[in-house]
């Protein structure tokens, strides 16, 4: 083969569809992107369906293929590792968003972003969206997130979103399930990678069209991935908030025994004394703790950013053959 030149090569756009029992949409989804997108790659990675939707999709013209580890951030780990593109589409095979938005996502991924997120909360989510508890749990994601990183991220946990090459091949997927999509958030976030979010109009499922989601269990592990993440990104404000607030406790019943002491010139609480000393240590050794780690994670950082550069120019490197 000669020489390709980056300049006037196409770009591989692959579609990322991860599904579980998705046979009533799975069709239609798959024809949506293909339109939209005729010269991409549809993929369907089938996690352990017990319905026809892996045979609906490979009728369709998508790539089917298995992923057994049960979960959807088990098949995007998958997705990540198995494909090789220069821009990524991921959506649900439900059918909630719209394929007609994948284009102007793609186009933004080539003009050098890092992830583009398909923001549902500023167009009709709340309207579509049916189930109360969801749309209070998006709310307090996106406050929480927000206020640590200093952000101004609409749409935290959506599953439209469109992504580079050097992103998927450095991006560490550690959740299992739905709290995938706000690691990748909290991630990009922390690493201040190059963000844009674009509205798209979010419809719900159709009619015997079954969620996966359990409101109560995963809100749980969105919030504990939250937790885990602002402990690792954010150890400095993580510990050293714990530390004052323990050292602060332990100087105020310090307080109340000198007060004690100077009004009768004696110790009469050494259990109190002894406690608020063990308080104060702890809360010190906290705040210790919070440096040391504030230290690991900038390191980390740094390490992250060499690495998307080594990923970036391997890219170029393939594509300028």
């Amino acid at each position: 083969m000669g020489s390709m030149n980056l300049q006037t090569s196409r770009p591989q756009i692959a579609v990322l569809l991860p599904c579980y029992n998705e046979e009533l949409t799975i069709g239609k989804v798959v024809q949506d992107f293909h339109a939209a997108l005729p010269d991409a790659t549809v993929y369907v990675y089938d996690n352990n369906s017990t319905d026809r939707t892996a045979q609906i999709a490979a009728e369709q013209g998508a790539v089917v293929r298995a992923e057994p580890r049960q979960g959807k951030g088990n098949v995007i780990r998958a997705m990540f590792e198995d494909i090789d593109a220069d821009v990524y589409i991921m959506a649900d095979g439900d059918d909630t968003y719209p394929a007609d938005a994948a284009p102007k996502m793609a186009a933004k991924i080539l003009e050098g972003y890092d992830m583009v997120i398909g923001d549902r909360l500023s167009s009709t989510y709340f309207q579509e969206n049916k189930r109360p508890f969801h749309n209070f749990g998006n709310k307090l994601v996106r406050g929480s997130i927000n206020g640590l990183f200093s952000a101004h991220v609409t749409d935290i946990m959506t599953g439209y979103r469109a992504f580079s090459f050097t992103f998927v091949k450095t991006y560490p997927v550690l959740s299992h399930g739905f709290e995938v999509e706000t690691e990748m958030t909290i991630h990009s976030l922390n690493n201040n990678l190059r963000l844009y979010e674009m509205p798209i109009q979010y419809r719900d499922r159709p009619e015997g069209s079954v969620s996966k989601l359990d409101t109560v269990g995963d809100g749980i592990k969105v919030m504990s991935t939250i937790f885990r993440m602002i402990r690792e990104y954010k150890p400095m404000p993580f510990f050293s908030g714990l530390g004052l607030l323990l050292s602060l406790a332990g100087f105020g019943f310090t307080l109340s025994v000198m007060i004690d002491f100077y009004r009768t010139g004696m110790v009469a609480r050494f259990p109190t004394l002894i406690g608020a000393v063990m308080l104060v240590i702890a809360g010190l050794l906290l705040i210790i703790t919070g440096i040391i780690l504030d230290v690991t994670a900038k390191n980390d950082r740094k390490a992250f950013i060499v690495e998307s550069n080594r990923f970036a120019l391997f890219r170029r490197s393939q594509r300028g053959r």
